[in-house]
């Protein structure tokens, strides 16, 4: 293992990649982060290059009430 690195053991890990990590007192608290918002999610996309083939989309036919 490498200097300075240490794994928590299999049954202590957290769900997800990311977690938060406070102080309380003279305790240390590791939670996980809570999930990103949507639009979080949508900002850090990146744009789509593709060019789409348009979509036939025909006005619906007239309806009698």
């Amino acid at each position: 293992m490498a200097a300075g690195l240490a794994r928590c053991p299999r049954e202590l890990e957290l769900p997800g990649d990311e977690a938060i990590l406070r102080k309380d007192g003279d305790r240390l608290i590791l939670e996980p982060a809570p999930p990103r918002s949507l639009l979080a999610v949508l900002a850090s996309l990146k744009p789509i290059e593709d060019d789409f083939d348009p979509i036939d989309d025909p006005a619906p036919e007239p309806v009698e009430l």
